[in-house]
């Protein structure tokens, strides 16, 4: 028996894209709560934050970014399992924490500069994370644009990040500034892709998935905006 196909969000009628659009940013907005308090608990152990910052040396870190991309495949595999929400949940799970171990060491860093007199860089990376992404957001839901062309230009950004990644770990240089904010543009556009993808590819089913991509450029527009104010 074939599997009925289910029609995209830009073509459902008006209530149920509100619907899909509430479901989705809702699910967002508690991933990223989620996230906190993963992060908080997180901080909590010294074991776990001395682990993860071990993990920054030298091959350990690729180590660490294999790990990551390996739990992000297979959590947004099962994020948009249209056959279990259960599985779905499981998956935006596994995601947020993962992140919130990723960004130990960052964040780490970020409060040490703010305990030792300087600026909380923590609280204004988060501002602007944020008001980049509503802004960006709102490009892509009230122009209704399908950003499905960034898929390529995304791809061969994100090939050559990380191929830069791992010479600068192999051969010990530094990525530098530009390097950061080449990543917050790349973020930037991953977000209205993201968003455009919310519109024209997901089903009304599948806002878990959904808020699981917002989630993943959400984070990484914070990891790089972070890293660009802690060298400062």
């Amino acid at each position: 028996m074939e599997q009925q196909v289910l029609p995209v969000v830009s073509q459902l009628a008006t209530e149920q894209k509100v619907a899909f659009y509430k479901k989705t940013y809702t699910h967002l907005a508690f991933a990223v709560l989620l996230f906190v308090g993963v992060e908080w608990i997180f901080f909590q152990s010294k074991p776990i934050v001395s682990f993860a910052f071990s993990m920054t040396q030298g091959w350990k870190w690729l180590l660490m970014l294999g790990g990551f991309m390996l739990a992000t495949n297979y959590a947004e595999k099962v994020a948009l399992n249209n056959q279990s929400k259960g599985q779905q949940y499981a998956g935006l799970l596994l995601y947020v924490i993962a992140e919130a171990f990723i960004f130990i060491p960052l964040i780490g860093m970020a409060m040490v500069i703010a305990e030792s007199g300087g600026q909380n860089i923590l609280y204004q990376a988060a501002i602007m994370t944020l008001s980049l992404f509503a802004g960006l957001s709102a490009v892509a839901l009230l122009t209704q644009k399908d950003f499905s062309f960034l898929k390529s230009i995304l791809s061969i950004g994100f090939m050559i990040a990380i191929g830069l990644v791992i010479a600068g770990t192999l051969f010990g240089f530094n990525l530098g500034l530009w390097f950061s904010a080449g990543m917050v543009v790349l973020a930037s556009g991953s977000i209205l892709y993201q968003t455009s993808n919310m519109v024209h590819k997901y089903s009304e089913d599948q806002y878990v998935g959904a808020s699981l991509g917002l989630f993943a450029s959400l984070m990484l527009l914070f990891w790089y905006i972070l890293n660009i104010l802690s060298r400062d």
